[in-house]
């Protein structure tokens, strides 16, 4: 048993992940990478619950379905996200999210 069969491996992996996106979704002004970092997050998520449904019998099925699930969310998510980037930038000609409060004058 090595270390690339192991439940923790795989665990932490998705964890640093995770960490990554969030940093990146906090640190950063522009929308298109704000919105990257949420995808990341979402695939640490999916890594994390196939890893589950890989290491765990009673979750086999299961795993499956909910990671496909997670991944059509994220499609939705990345589609509209970015629509409403692209309108914002017509508009604004700024991809910066400091610069989109001024949309309420």
């Amino acid at each position: 048993m090595g270390l690339a069969n192991s439940l923790d491996a795989y665990l932490v992996l998705s964890g640093a992940l995770f960490t990554i996106g969030t940093f990146g979704f906090l640190a950063r002004r522009n929308a298109i990478s704000m919105l990257m970092s949420i995808e990341l997050m979402l695939n640490a998520v999916n890594l994390a619950i196939v890893a589950f449904g890989s290491f765990i019998p009673s979750l086999k099925a299961d795993g499956s379905i909910i990671a496909l699930m997670v991944m059509a969310v994220a499609a939705a998510e990345a589609t509209v996200g970015l629509a409403i980037i692209i309108a914002i930038y017509r508009n604004r000609k700024t991809p910066l999210v400091d610069e989109y409060d001024a949309m309420r004058r």
